[in-house]
């Protein structure tokens, strides 16, 4: 049906030709973007009035128990809180101030941005969901291993006796939900999430309709062969630096993937850039020392490149 609708904007109304480049590139725009704000919203408003439930203030409890089990409910709970690397910071300091351990806080801070509704649902899209599932588990998988690694490191020194605490730390909880205050609160919240993030997804789609449509798979083949087995160290470097959301890099990523760019090399670059970035060690720097944060970025950045070679190996037996 939606394809049906692309077609007649494009080819009809547009006028534009079917064998074209520019036809389909403006065809694999609009298809690719209405789909994914279709797919967002509906995700969204659903795992809004799910988050309802959430018992926020036993979740910090279970988390400051510590052993493995803090780090698993950490990373759930950052899986399932829609934000981005920078985003997850308030509630990461918010979750020691609350006594949770050092490596637990970490998991979420790790998984928050990796892995959240919309990306799910951009990768199911995308990728399909055998390979969202994995890429899921990995993410918790990554959280978990990060945090576990940090906590048997004993950095506690390492963080800033004088950090502030951000937010005002309301629980939803505090509110006595009806169904129809959880329906208007998962329709704002889809609302609210879309219009933080909808230029990121056209500019996204927009970036992988022209190199869909216009950059010679040839091109990408003799680029990767130049690197090689260090395709996927180069790719996790390459996005470490760099900041956008998920959004935008989804689209991108298969478009790469899809002109021969291995599997794990591309969420390798998606990961990095996702639950990495510059202004994240910036916002970092308030609550902890430059120690921590070298040994946060390189102990997430290699979980990742592991993760990518892993994802390239998985793939030849797809």
């Amino acid at each position: 049906m939606l394809l049906k609708v692309a077609d007649t904007l494009v080819f009809h109304w547009l006028g534009l030709d079917p064998a074209s480049a520019e036809g389909a590139a403006v065809h694999f725009f609009v298809y690719d973007s209405t789909k994914i704000f279709l797919l967002l919203g509906a995700m969204i408003f659903a795992i809004a009035i799910l988050r309802t439930w959430l018992p926020e203030e036993r979740l910090k409890g279970w988390m400051g128990r510590g052993g493995i089990g803090a780090h698993v409910v950490a990373a759930i709970f950052g899986a399932i809180t829609p934000f981005c690397s920078c985003s997850s910071i308030p509630i990461f300091i918010s979750l020691l101030k609350a006594g949770v351990p050092l490596g637990a806080a970490f998991s979420f801070l790790v998984t928050s941005p990796l892995i959240n509704e919309y990306l799910v649902v951009l990768m199911a899209g995308e990728f399909g969901v055998p390979i969202t599932v994995a890429y899921v588990a990995s993410g918790l998988a990554i959280g978990i291993g990060v945090g576990v690694v940090l906590d048997r490191m004993k950095l506690e020194n390492c963080i800033e006796a004088d950090m502030s605490s951000v937010g005002d730390g309301t629980s939803r909880h505090a509110v006595a939900w009806t169904w129809g205050g959880r329906v208007r609160y998962g329709c704002a919240e889809a609302i609210g999430v879309i219009r933080q993030i909808w230029i990121w997804v056209l500019a996204g789609v927009a970036v992988g309709s022209v190199i869909h449509n216009y950059v010679p798979q040839e091109m990408v083949h003799s680029a990767i062969e130049k690197t090689g087995f260090l395709s996927v160290p180069i790719a996790t470097l390459l996005g470490v630096p760099m900041y956008g959301s998920c959004a935008a890099i989804v689209p991108v990523a298969v478009v790469l993937f899809n002109k021969g760019v291995p599997l794990g090399t591309a969420l390798a670059f998606m990961m990095a850039m996702a639950g990495l970035s510059l202004p994240e060690a910036i916002m970092l720097r308030r609550a902890m020392k430059l120690k921590l944060i070298a040994i946060f970025f390189g102990v997430t950045a290699l979980a990742i490149m592991v993760t990518g070679y892993l994802f390239n190996w998985l793939a030849l037996f797809l």
